[in-house]
Order: C-alpha cells, then structure tokens, then sequence
C-alpha cells in the first residue's frame, strides 16, 4: 500500500502510470467521486494487484473463492463493490489479493450502528468487523428495557460471521446521556436486579453475542455504583456465555477531573470488562474550536495511560468515522460545527476548489474555503494518512483493536488502510 498525496498538475492517469496500475483501479479502490478534478493534498490509497479474476457467466463469490482457495469474506474486503451489485457482472474483475508489503496481524475491529443504517453501507462494512454494536437500548429505573428495532440487523451481523452486541445506555427522552436515569438505577437494587435480568433475557431471545455498555457523564457519587452494577452484570453474562465490553472516556490520569472522566475507573473496569473502547475522539467537536476530531498526539496520550492500568490484549483504541465544518470566525460558547461524513468532507472540498493541508502535529487534514453567502469555514476531517497514523499505533501498544464510532457512512480510505496493514479477527 503506497498512500499518495495529489501535487499541482497531477491526473488520475499520470498518478497510474507512476505505479504501474489502471487509472481505474485507483478510481474504484478510492471510491472515486472526483477522479477527474482531484484536489491538491488529496490523499489515494494506491494498491497492486497480485491475483485476479475476470468474471465469466455463471461465477459466484463462493465459487471464485473457492476455486482460488480463499474465502468470501477475504474477497469482499478487496472488492468492496461487490456489495453495491445485485449479481457479479460478467467481465468485472475481482481482486483476488493485492501486494502486501507489511502485515501486523489479527485485529478485533468493533463498530456502533444505529438500527436506520444503509443496508448497502453495511454489507460492504459487515466483512471489516468482529463486532457490530447496535446503538442503543435504553432503560427505566425500574429495570425495563427501552428496545429498538434490531432484528434485521442481527441476522444480517451473522450471515457475515459478525457478532451482534446490544448496546446499552442511559438515554433521556431527547437521545441524551442521562446520569440521572443511571443514578437512579444505582440506587435501587430491586430494578437494577431487574434490568439485568431482563438484558440477559434479552442477549438471549434475539441471539446476541454480548452486551457493550456505554455509560458516560456518570455522577462522581455513582463510581462505586457502577463497578456494582458491572461486577453483578458480568457475573451474569459470563456463564452464559456471553462478553461484556464498556466505554471509557479518554483519560489521561487516574486523577482526571471532570464529570465526563471520574466515575471512569480504568483499572477497576479493565479488570471486570471483557474488553473496553477507549473513546479516543471528539476533542474537535461540534461546539469546540476548529481542530482535529481526534489528534494523534493526544490519542497517544490517553493510550499511553491506557495500557499501565489495563491489560492491552483488552483495549479497542477508538476511531471517529465523521468530520466537522466550523463557519468562521469561532465564537465560544456561539459558533456550532455541522458534522458531516470525510467523503463529504471531499466533496464539499472539490465544490469550493480547495487545496487541503496537513497537520503534522495531529496527523489530520484539514482546509477553508469561503461559502456562497461570504462566510468562510474550516474543515477538519480524516483521509488515508491520519487513518494510517492512529491506526499503527494498535501494534505500537499491543492493543486488542479498534472500536469505531460510528459506520452509517462508508469511508473507503479507512478500509483500505485496515485491509493492507491486518486481518480482521471473526469470532463466529
């Protein structure tokens, strides 16, 4: 995998020709949509092809699979199209495997969906993940179950050999983190013996693999609570059978102060939970100033911390799959970024004819532009390169994976990265 970055007079052609492959071979690896007016800084994940296959009348992806001694998920990591076609098309050509010039291994890679997901998104997702995490069961203090609409989603996990994990967290009427709802529960045994109950029932009635909890903002009062409920949560699933993973918020000390980070205890958690996610992003976010969604330098920190206090076999590193435009200038506490998907992020780039700029410090891409109505704006986003960065760093610390938030949008440069540097770990 050579990841290449777009110079002034650079074509789709010229840049094919460097490396000895089709111009539509980067067009369809890249997904492409502005092959023909690339920006400059632009980052293309450039692959070779080692083995091949030009499909003829009659082939199926079992059969090519087959014949060539792989699996059909190995071909639908290569040809992601394949999930946007009803039928393999004859004359198309199927990449059997692509040059590999380093491989660090198996990795877990889980990922958060909601229930309203792109079937097509996530067919062409489902073959990168050990885990997909349905977002999200709510529930009353009294133990009952708020459900969503999931059945659908968990069949298809398991026809791609995918885990399903039900998600729970303490949601309000408004889709908000609730600490009062957690607190509540907390503090009345009766319910929380009743919610879990009611969640081992329910792993088991729809067919779930696990459980992944997603607690945040939880009252510094209700830390000892929350070890409760997990301990007792645990002890429940485990005989059965079932996993137990927990999202942490991004810490940096044991003694980080903050609503968000002090009922986190990593050490105590890491040592009860299966596995937890790190949730390594939103240092950029919607209210904040423009800045990287997740800077390498600050990952590396919270992972840094991460790994002295928890088993790393057991850390996913957490990876934002989303980009922000901020209008400008920045007013705290007033100006509120748009969140978008990072093809977006490309396209909206090519409509205002911008030249991207890297960040060495955070490792991400970032430009400006200025809107039809005069008012300019910055987007920082994520390309193959800051992919590339944050996710070397899971051999760099021996972690277990990646935990992605979120998959409703595909963003090929991710994949593309993943596929070139692991083998995605299946636990089914």
């Amino acid at each position: 995998m050579t990841i290449y970055v777009v110079k002034p007079g650079d074509t789709i052609s010229s840049i094919a020709n460097q490396y000895g492959v089709t111009s539509n071979r980067i067009i369809v690896d890249n997904e492409l949509t502005n092959a023909n007016n690339l920006l400059v800084g632009q980052s293309l994940v450039i692959q070779i092809p080692e083995v091949f296959h030009t499909v003829v009348e009659g082939d199926t992806l079992y059969g090519i699979a087959q014949a060539y001694n792989t699996t059909p998920t190995r071909l639908l990591q290569n040809n992601p199209w394949i999930a946007d076609t009803e039928a393999l098309i004859p004359g198309s050509v199927v990449v059997i495997s692509f040059r590999r010039d380093e491989n660090f291994g198996d990795i877990v890679i889980n990922a958060y969906a909601y229930p309203y997901i792109d079937r097509t998104v996530l067919r062409k997702t489902l073959p990168f993940l050990t885990y997909l995490s349905l977002f999200t069961y709510g529930f009353t203090p009294q133990g009952d179950l708020i459900p969503i609409d999931d059945t659908e989603l968990i069949q298809l996990a398991r026809d791609y050999n995918v885990a399903p994990l039900m998600v729970l967290a303490p949601m309000d009427d408004t889709g908000s983190f609730s600490n009062e709802i957690a607190h509540q529960m907390f503090t009345n045994p009766e319910g929380q013996s009743r919610l879990i109950d009611n969640i081992l029932a329910n792993v088991q009635n729809k067919n779930y693999s696990g459980v992944d909890i997603d607690f945040e903002f939880v009252l510094p009062e209700d830390k000892e609570g929350f070890i409760s409920f997990l301990t007792a949560l645990k002890a429940k699933l485990e005989p059965n059978g079932y996993i137990m993973t927990v999202a942490l918020a991004p810490k940096t000390s044991g003694e980080q102060a903050g609503l968000l980070y002090q009922a986190h205890d990593y050490p105590r958690i890491g040592a009860i939970a299966d596995k937890v996610l790190l949730m390594t992003y939103e240092w950029g976010y919607t209210f904040s100033a423009p800045m990287a969604t997740a800077p390498l330098n600050s990952v590396r920190r919270v992972l840094s911390y991460g790994v002295s206090v928890i088993n790393p076999d057991k850390i996913l590193m957490g990876m934002p799959n989303y980009a922000y435009d901020w209008p400008l200038p920045y007013v705290k506490g007033t100006t509120k970024a748009e969140t978008i998907s990072n093809v977006e992020a490309i396209n909206r780039g090519v409509r205002y004819g911008v030249t991207i700029q890297f960040d060495e410090a955070s490792q991400a891409p970032f430009y400006y532009y200025t809107a039809s109505d005069g008012v300019e704006h910055a987007v920082w986003f994520d390309d193959a390169r800051s992919m590339n960065a944050k996710y070397r760093l899971i051999p760099e610390f021996n972690l277990n994976g990646a935990g992605i938030w979120q998959i409703m949008n595909f963003f090929p440069a991710m994949w593309l990265v993943v596929n070139n540097l692991f083998n995605v770990a299946k636990v089914l």
